[in-house]
């Protein structure tokens, strides 16, 4: 469920043959909000995630959430634009946190582990993270991989209860359609927007996506 959209001038535009959202998806938001995810955390995420609260802790100032953050130039662009704030990026790829290509702020943590552990461990923990940012995660456009996407997997209700203004972009809308859809479900209102032209981009990744001419959404929301 992480990104995995290849990077370049002319970067692919998501195909599928949804033409809306899955006429499935708010069965498996309902099975999902009714039982809690039973799959044990692994010994590696939960020493991750012990490094980042003991960062955390040593800190002052609210926290953001950069998940998914890829090579972490969209944690360190967020730590300048919230300079008072303790940003954490996550990503479990080894390989794209290994090419930093800038130094990385005194309040920018960038930490390898699995969201899904991550998530859990930190609403264990009772993380309020003030902002919660998701970043042009891996939309799974095929039909029946549907419980690929965030808002139709298990561990939707936990990435609800982390809570905080949260914040989601992708280049397909149907994506963030049906996640509008699944916070509609637990009574949370999301809105949808362009990404205008004029905003800086979050992070290289995005710049390409532009210079290739690809339409962006952001989806907002209060947890």
């Amino acid at each position: 469920m992480h990104s995995n959209h290849t990077v370049s001038g002319n970067s692919r535009t998501v195909i599928s043959t949804q033409t809306g959202p899955h006429e499935q998806l708010l069965a498996q938001v309902a099975k999902h909000s009714r039982s809690d995810w039973g799959k044990p955390i692994t010994d590696y995420n939960r020493a991750a995630f012990d490094g980042a609260q003991e960062w955390f802790l040593q800190k002052s100032g609210k926290l953001i959430l950069d998940s998914g953050c890829g090579t972490g130039d969209s944690s360190r662009a967020l730590a300048e634009m919230f300079p008072t704030h303790q940003i954490i990026g996550i990503d479990r790829s080894a390989h794209r946190l290994s090419r930093q290509r800038q130094h990385t702020p005194d309040n920018c943590l960038l930490v390898r582990a699995d969201l899904l552990d991550f998530w859990r461990l930190a609403v264990q923990a009772g993380w309020r993270p003030e902002r919660h940012f998701l970043l042009y995660p891996n939309p799974e456009p095929k039909p029946k991989h549907l419980t690929r996407r965030f808002h139709a997997h298990p561990i939707f209700p936990v990435l609800l209860a982390l809570g905080g203004a949260f914040e989601c972009r992708s280049n397909w809308l149907i994506y963030l359609e049906e996640m509008a859809l699944a916070l509609q479900y637990h009574h949370k209102t999301a809105q949808i927007q362009p990404i205008d032209g004029n905003v800086p981009p979050c992070s290289p990744f995005e710049h390409k996506y532009r210079i290739s001419g690809q339409p962006l959404w952001r989806l907002q929301a209060v947890l």
